[in-house]
């Protein structure tokens, strides 16, 4: 589980296509803090540690399954190197929850369709697909990219949210084009209420 509050920006270093795509990472987490299974999430794709170096900085690999490219953006923009990435290491039992529950399964790609600047802050309206609308609602929590962010306003399949100066910062938010796809995990709590109302409705 994670909080979509980003620790670190990595970068790809190398992408091989094996069994599955072997991605080597470059971070500054300390890696001899990680151990050999351990899960990160790279812009909000949990991913399992299978091998750690420190030369000549500090590096972390995974593998992707077919499945994982197929149902998030990195089917569709694919990681090359120099690729920078949101990082999260895994919620320890004590940690401060700044964000909202997190699990790093990715249920589908947005779309950014505008970028606006309002103020210091910047507004961007993403279009989700049709089938995880319903899930997104004003004032809600969805993690785009691996980033907990708050949900301001919804128009159909469309929704917008702002984005604060130390955001652009600190994740890969600061680079961002119209066009580009998203990686989008709906909030748990959304999924149970929507369950619950469907089972109300005897479907």
């Amino acid at each position: 589980m994670f909080t979509g509050i980003i620790t670190d920006i990595g970068r790809v270093l190398s992408v091989e296509q094996r069994g599955d795509l072997r991605a080597r990472i470059a971070t500054a987490y300390d890696v001899e803090g990680i151990e050999i299974g351990a899960s990160i999430a790279c812009s909000g794709i949990c991913l399992t540690v299978v091998a750690l170096g420190r030369a000549p900085q500090n590096w972390f690999d995974v593998d992707i399954s077919a499945e994982t490219v197929r149902k998030t953006a990195l089917g569709r923009e694919g990681w090359t190197p120099g690729k920078r990435l949101n990082l999260e290491r895994a919620l320890k039992v004590g940690d401060e929850l700044g964000g909202h529950i997190v699990s790093g399964h990715v249920d589908g790609v947005a779309e950014i369709s505008e970028i606006a600047t309002e103020g210091d802050s910047t507004r961007v309206r993403f279009r989700a697909p049709q089938d995880l609308a319903r899930f997104i609602a004003p004032k809600g929590s969805v993690a785009l990219n691996g980033t907990s962010l708050t949900v301001n306003e919804v128009e159909g399949a469309e929704f917008t949210v702002n984005l604060i100066p130390h955001t652009q910062q600190v994740t890969t938010w600061g680079e961002i084009a119209v066009g580009q796809p998203i990686n989008l995990e709906i909030d748990t709590l959304a999924r149970y209420v929507a369950r619950m109302q469907d089972w109300d409705k005897g479907l």
